[in-house]
């Protein structure tokens, strides 16, 4: 089984990099693949440029075995739909199954997404948490696919929807650029590494952002 984790990392910090590892072990991946977006649709543009947020994913996963970036979104330019990355990906691995892993609060905003039922075509959704409330509010549709049982993954290459807990770090993004932005000491959030490159190049550091809370 082949995972897909899309996001915009900016920039990439210890939540994201925990869950990729954990779920990775958790579904016995063949490799997980972490996809940097373009411009995600339903938000400003990141604050670190394409390349920035690739360079700095590309040092946090460094030698980590089993974690690949793929730069297809990046490539395409343009708004970063996931339906179009789906498909280009079911087209490089046309048997096997694909299980694309979102949060919680993504989930919930599911119905907003650009065909969003089409994204059942191409891949499996595991939701990374398990409330039993959020079980018991699926649309029919959504429930059609649930299921309780991840080797039921393995048996198709896509359709189905699950929800596995995954250990919450409750780390943000956008709480670290303000950490970055305010002066204060981001140790302990996000890799060495990816600390100083946004040092080294000043990101979220821009007094103008204060003024739109970026």
């Amino acid at each position: 089984m082949i995972g897909i984790y899309g996001g915009t990392f900016d920039p990439v910090h210890f939540g994201h990099l925990r869950t990729a590892v954990e779920v990775r072990e958790v579904f016995n991946l063949q490799k997980l693949l972490l996809l940097p977006s373009h411009q995600p649709p339903h938000r400003e543009m990141p604050g670190a440029s394409s390349k920035m947020r690739l360079e700095m994913l590309q040092l946090a996963i460094n030698n980590q075995s089993g974690l690949e970036i793929d730069i297809r979104e990046i490539d395409r330019k343009g708004p970063s739909y996931m339906v179009d990355t789906l498909q280009s990906l079911r087209l490089d691995y046309q048997q096997q199954p694909l299980l694309l892993f979102m949060g919680l609060d993504a989930f919930a905003d599911l119905s907003s997404w650009d065909r969003w039922q089409t994204l059942f075509d191409y891949a499996h959704i595991v939701v990374m948490d398990r409330p039993e409330s959020k079980k018991n509010v699926l649309s029919e549709f959504l429930g059609q696919k649930h299921v309780d049982d991840k080797r039921q993954l393995e048996q198709s290459s896509h359709g189905k929807l699950y929800f596995q807990k995954v250990t919450q770090l409750g780390i943000s993004a956008s709480q670290i650029r303000k950490i970055f932005l305010n002066q204060k000491n981001p140790a302990y959030l996000l890799p060495r590494e990816v600390i100083s490159y946004i040092y080294q190049h000043k990101l979220y550091q821009d007094t103008e952002c204060k003024q739109i809370n970026c």
